[in-house]
């Protein structure tokens, strides 16, 4: 077997089970890597010098493939709600036809930290058939200093192989493609998908399931911290503006999508963003936009063209989901550490297209934990085929996909860390107001940034509040430099009937999304919830 590259670790392929390796390349560096891309022709270079892929027929996450491997130590431990289970037989079936199909193949692997807490990080090792699939892992995983390579074992083990196929007979697969994940064993299989989204996901779905027994919170947002040393927490789905809201110059950005919260506070999990592509541009998220212009961003199913050289980031044509993997030193104003103190303020983004939730509205710890796990956003009409009008969408813990405990689980953990710390909690709507989409008015980013700039530099702690009729929550009655209209959502309707029947209509759908939790809560969160008596 031919091996090139640096191998810090005593674990080499034949402890997870190669033997038959054509070469392996070790923990090549971005120079290295680009090379055989370009080689083996996996992408093409832009002008700008970054590498554009296409990923095949996925484009996104294959949710439907991905399997939990159920065995004693998970049976009481795992969302099986949320979850396919598959057996052990299988699973290891799948691992011993993977390994043989690697037989006389080139492999790249990559030796990286996911989590950048030193007490609580993860050793990982990443298989890859592609080339270019390792420079993705290393661009948004930790990379380990000279000084620890010595002490560097991997715990966590994922082999990807997209050309490999999953026989549902012989797998229990739903498809060809498989993402099969084994707790027990600390071990990620992936196949039939060239979506690299998939290996850093899998991380994510690890921590989110190692972490909470140490009693370190895994969550799935951004987070940046200001000049007084004061952490935020942002969460939010898709669309409600978590990237851009935590991207303020004048805070650091300490990561945009998965962090920790443990004794040692906040960090990030990863060492780079993998942010969306698609009709991006250079005035509306300035800083993202030159990554595009960067040596060593892989641009994935972005439209290049091949004589020219120049990106087309409004063309849909490849991929609606066109994404960027680039380091996190890639932006200006980064923390290098990744690592950040307890947070000062946890903000609930969600992007109300019924017109009905204010602004900003500051929340107890027991709301907080209700709208943490109802996890609340609202499809735009027109955004999908047959969206004809605003439709919510409920992911528990803000990413119910990678939460493979119940969000219960999770839900306690962030309420009892609210309380030992004495935290800052906030919803505010990035949506509409005036209306629903159609009639109403998209909230002015103007006003959020302003109202959120309020909540972390402590303005409105002492400002005076009142009672929403609807969700029970506190709401500001002036904030300064803010029309005092759109702090009370029922003024800004001309039709007040219509406000009260869309209201009435949302707190409906949060009732019978959160009845599935009720159960597992205590009754101060259940008297947290939205209600229609108005008063």
């Amino acid at each position: 077997m031919k091996e090139v590259g640096e191998n810090f670790s005593t674990s080499g392929p034949e402890n997870h089970g190669f033997s038959s390796l054509n070469s392996v390349s070790w923990n090549l560096n971005q120079e290295e890597i680009y090379k055989i891309i370009l080689d083996r022709g996996e992408g093409k270079l832009s002008k700008d010098g970054a590498m554009v892929v296409e990923t095949g027929v996925h484009t996104g996450r294959s949710a439907q493939d991905k399997f939990v491997v159920k065995e004693p130590q998970n049976k009481n431990q795992i969302w099986w709600d949320n979850a396919k289970e598959m057996s052990e037989n299988n699973f290891d079936t799948l691992y011993e036809d993977m390994i043989d199909f690697s037989n006389n193949k080139d492999l790249f692997v990559q030796d990286l930290y996911g989590g950048a807490d030193l007490q609580h990080r993860l050793p990982t090792r990443i298989y890859t058939e592609y080339a270019w699939h390792s420079l993705f892992i290393q661009n948004l995983l930790i990379t380990v200093k000279d000084d620890e390579k010595n002490s560097f074992d991997p715990e966590f083990v994922i082999i990807d192989l997209p050309s490999f196929k999953a026989d549902p007979k012989r797998h229990g697969s739903r498809s060809e493609t498989i993402i099969a994940v084994n707790f027990a064993k600390k071990t990620v299989l992936i196949a039939g998908t060239s979506y690299a989204g998939e290996i850093k996901k899998s991380v994510f779905t690890m921590l989110n399931f190692l972490l909470p027994p140490k009693n370190v919170m895994p969550m799935h947002c951004s987070v940046n911290v200001g000049d007084q040393n004061d952490s935020a927490i942002f969460f939010g789905l898709s669309g409600t503006g978590k990237t851009t809201l935590s991207a303020d110059p004048k805070r650091t950005l300490i990561g945009d999508d998965e962090h920790g919260w443990s004794e040692n506070g906040l960090f990030n999990f990863e060492g780079g963003c993998y942010a969306k592509m698609i009709r991006l541009s250079k005035e509306a998220e300035p800083e993202i936009y030159e990554t595009t212009k960067k040596v060593g961003t892989i641009l994935e199913n972005v439209v290049l063209n091949e004589e020219t050289g120049e990106l087309d980031l409004d063309d849909d044509s490849l991929a609606e989901n066109t994404r960027g993997a680039y380091p996190l030193s890639s932006i200006p104003n980064s923390s290098e550490t990744g690592r950040g103190p307890i947070p000062k303020n946890i903000i609930l983004l969600t992007c109300d297209a019924f017109g009905v939730l204010p602004p900003i509205a500051k929340l107890s710890p027991s709301q907080t934990m209700y709208h943490f796990l109802s996890g609340y956003t609202a499809k735009v009409a027109g955004t999908e085929k047959g969206v004809t009008e605003p439709e919510a969408t409920f992911s528990a813990c803000f990413g119910a996909p990678f939460m493979p405990r119940h969000p219960s689980e999770y839900g306690n953990l962030l309420k009892n860390l609210i309380h030992k710390y004495d935290v800052n909690c906030w919803l505010v709507n990035t949506g509409w107001s005036g209306g629903p989409v159609g009639e109403g008015e998209r909230m002015p980013i103007k006003a959020t940034r302003a109202l959120l700039s309020a909540a972390l530099d402590g303005t409105l702690n002492s400002a005076e509040m009142r009672t929403d009729e609807f969700f029970g929550f506190e709401v500001p009655l002036s904030v300064e430099g803010i029309d005092k209209t759109i702090l009370v959502p029922r003024n800004t309707w001309s039709n007040k009937d219509g406000y009260d029947s869309q209201a009435s209509k949302l707190v409906k759908m949060f009732s019978k999304n959160f009845s599935i939790f009720e159960e597992h809560v205590d009754q101060d969160v259940i008297n947290a919830a939205p209600s229609i008596n108005v008063t």
